[in-house]
């Protein structure tokens, strides 16, 4: 006779199934923190700012690094179809300063390049409507004279090209165009602007279009040098300006197709100071992440790296393909069990970048077993270190533009070595630390205001057990009178026991 209970008992014995090894094998080989390194095709999680794009509701796309704006701008620029053109224009390692010449002097500094942006935004949609067979052929054969179709291999080259004093735009006539030359060599930008506008307005097709402007953040690294810092907020200025003035020409010519969206960090986006500033919030969008659409892309994502063009399953399914459902005990092992899933959570800035970086290092950690085993508890854990580096070194890259020596600048929480600790106990040893590693920045309140910026520190309420956070809430303030908290991701990575 079977004794049931044994038998019960036996069976909660059991191993559970193992994970899918060739899902841990892509996310440790395939997902990747930058999203132009991965297939777009493959992993894009369509995000309803897409569908706000696509309608040309927003033009201004702002969010914190890793949060997913070049996803969505390699997202529009991958997709490929017959009526839809669209132009990438990635300023990372561009000569900024060949921008600053070109400002126009007769302006305010705010308006300045305005008239620059709206020129270089309608070359663009020019040099896309070479490529549009449903476009005139004779007015595509004088456009392909100026704006060659060939690929955008070098920004910077083309804008050099566009730019110089004796580029000429000799646009022929056609159809509804004036005869002959329509513009001399040596012209002026206005006059510029105004021809590249006529010949658009009267030629354009009902394709859309779209240009956008990716990793404008490259020059925001000598902020801390005032002149240079004027002049990069006076070019962004001009270029949220000039999308407005771009929009607002085509809307009164009864032309809907045409889409220039920027895409701005929104620590960048809060330095820029002009009075028309607010009107921007019709056309901004800031991408905010909460549990719900991080367990919804993390979904598709699991789904994906087992069938690269299957349907997104449930979160509670996708995540069990490597996941185990055991919870971990908080607190080494004396608090209370939480979900592998909520822990994790709670290392990161809830952006999707964080989310990949600790998945992956869960998988390579499962991948070293053999044979590799469902991630639980102490893989989790033991991923936490690297994930923590991974997040240090996040941070160290946004605030180095403010606080050039913030690698140095951290050694003060790491002396401190406390989660929860005061403003007074900062000073204390920042001023120590400032005489030994002579700190650039010599005010610590300064540093404390920027540290709670970028969430590195919260505040934590007495009257609650609720931490405040900016990533949480981007409206939250510093309070210097309530205890400051380090983020939980930061731990490993600044020795905080």
């Amino acid at each position: 006779m079977v004794d049931k209970n044994a038998e019960a008992a036996g069976a909660k014995m059991k191993p559970s199934h193992g994970p899918d090894r060739a899902v841990l094998e892509e996310i440790r080989d395939n997902w990747k923190l930058e999203a132009k390194s991965e297939s777009s095709s493959r992993y894009f999680f369509h995000v309803n700012e897409v569908r706000l794009i696509e309608e040309g509701k927003k033009s201004y796309i702002i969010g914190r690094k890793g949060t997913g704006k070049t996803a969505i701008a390699e997202y529009f620029f991958t997709k490929s179809t017959y009526n839809e053109f669209c132009e990438k224009l990635s300023f990372k390692n561009f000569p900024f300063n060949d921008l600053y010449k070109l400002k126009n002097e007769g302006f305010t500094p705010s308006n300045q390049y305005i008239t620059l942006w709206k020129y270089l935004i309608y070359s663009f949609i020019c040099k896309l409507m070479v490529r549009n067979e449903a476009v005139d052929p004779a007015v595509r054969t004088a456009l392909e004279k100026v704006f060659s179709p060939d690929p955008l291999s070098s920004l910077a080259r083309w804008i050099s090209r566009w730019t110089a004093t004796d580029f000429s735009l000799s646009i022929l006539g056609t159809g509804g165009g004036a005869k002959g030359q329509i513009v001399k060599n040596e012209s002026t930008w206005i006059e510029r602007v105004e021809v590249l506008e006529r010949i658009i307005i009267e030629n354009i097709d009902k394709s859309q279009y779209f240009i956008l402007f990716d990793e404008l953040d490259e020059d925001y690294r000598d902020m801390v040098d005032r002149s240079q810092n004027t002049s990069y907020t006076a070019l962004l200025t001009g270029l949220f300006k000039g999308v407005q003035d771009v929009k607002a020409v085509f809307k009164r010519a009864g032309i809907t197709n045409v889409f220039p969206v920027v895409f701005l960090r929104d620590d960048i986006y809060s330095t820029i100071q002009d009075p028309d500033k607010t009107k921007w919030n019709d056309d901004k969008i800031d991408i905010e992440w909460d549990a719900t659409k991080i367990k919804d892309l993390l979904a598709h994502r699991l789904s994906r790296a087992k069938n690269e063009r299957g349907a997104p399953l449930s979160f509670s399914d996708a995540w069990g393909f490597i996941f185990s459902k055991a919870p971990i005990v908080t607190g080494g092992g004396t608090g209370k069990a939480i979900s592998i899933f909520d822990y994790i959570s709670r290392s990161t800035f809830y952006r999707p970048r964080d989310f990949i970086s600790f998945i992956r290092n869960c998988a390579e950690a499962s991948l070293r077993k053999n044979p590799p085993a469902l991630i639980g508890p102490d893989m989790v854990r033991e991923s936490d270190l690297g994930f923590s580096n991974y997040l240090k070194s996040e941070i160290i890259d946004e605030i180095q533009a403010v606080i050039p020596d913030i690698a140095n600048v951290l050694d003060v929480i790491s002396q401190i070595r406390k989660q929860t600790f005061s403003r007074k106990d900062f000073e204390i040893t920042y001023r120590r630390l400032m005489r030994l590693k002579r700190f650039s920045e010599k005010d610590p309140d300064f540093v404390l205001q920027v540290l709670f910026i970028f969430s590195v520190l919260g505040n934590q309420p007495k009257q609650t057990n609720q931490q405040v956070y900016r990533y949480r809430n981007k409206d939250a303030n510093l309070n210097y009178d309530e205890p400051l908290v380090v983020h939980r991701g930061l731990f490993k990575s600044l020795q905080i026991l």
